[in-house]
């Protein structure tokens, strides 16, 4: 299969298990087609799926990664001493681990193209990932704590596996001391199982600063204080790299890390 029969597919299959959705019109352009898809993918509830999609899917998601352009840890300069600092989309990153700032539930975002980073994960990791974090819930039997971490493999994205963790939400208000313990807790809590799971190189995303709307500089202030903390406290040599999509974020990170220079970018969009 070429790249557009694989979408084309795809888009048929997951049309099929939509009650009522039966009529809705395929676009004809590419980009037409990849916006529903993706809105497919994102509203698709966690069920079996044949393994006859499930090879289309992979392949058709590890040819987008591949165009979107990969970034590896190997090819950053390190800021500090184990420490980075990249600006790109996280989905491109090839390390270890990349962390996903996770709802309760913890099934990823269910609304069509959203632009939020757990949309962007599940969006590119593939339907296995919403399939593996129900499993998770389902064994806990409750929607996972905020400050916790959870860990799956990464299925179709350049990580080996994705760390999940629910920030605090503080939309409307100030953070109190409650908020800024518990973000520390979601840093914290992602390098404690990165260690027992001997994974070497962490990425964290920007926690809790989108959709839960922790203010940029505070989180920040946070994350690298965590881990730093963290990293004197257990002499752990794990890399951790700060990674940033905003140009808001970069600044602040930038500034708190004292990275003068130039920091790398990564090629791939959201």
């Amino acid at each position: 299969m070429t790249q557009a029969e694989r979408r084309f597919y795809l888009i048929q299959e997951l049309i099929k298990e939509q009650p009522g959705y039966e009529e809705i019109e395929i676009p004809e352009d590419e980009d037409g087609q990849k916006h529903l898809l993706r809105a497919l993918f994102n509203i698709r509830m966690p069920r079996p799926i044949d393994r006859e999609f499930l090879a289309v899917q992979d392949a058709y998601l590890q040819e987008e990664n591949r165009c979107k352009g990969i970034t590896d840890l190997t090819e950053l300069q390190p800021v500090q001493e184990g420490i980075y600092l990249w600006q790109g989309d996280i989905t491109t990153l090839r390390c270890d681990a990349i962390v996903n700032a996770a709802n309760s539930q913890m099934l990823g975002c269910f609304v069509p193209c959203h632009r939020c980073i757990d949309n962007a994960i599940h969006t590119f990791a593939g339907v296995q990932l919403r399939l593996a974090c129900e499993e998770l819930t389902q064994r806990q039997g409750r929607e996972e704590e905020t400050g916790k971490a959870k860990i799956t493999p990464g299925f179709n994205l350049p990580c080996r596996y994705v760390l999940h963790t629910v920030g605090p939400i503080v939309s409307g208000r100030r953070p109190d001391k409650r908020d800024q313990e518990l973000l520390a807790s979601c840093y914290r809590s992602c390098l404690e199982l990165a260690e027992q799971k001997e994974i070497k190189s962490v990425a964290f995303c920007c926690i809790s600063t989108g959709e839960f709307r922790f203010p940029n500089e505070k989180a920040a202030e946070i994350a690298i204080k965590t881990v730093r903390e963290y990293r004197a406290r257990t002499h752990s040599k794990i890399e951790v790299i700060f990674n940033v999509f905003k140009e808001v974020d970069l600044n602040i990170y930038r500034e708190l890390l004292g990275a003068d220079g130039n920091v790398e970018t990564g090629a791939g969009n959201r």
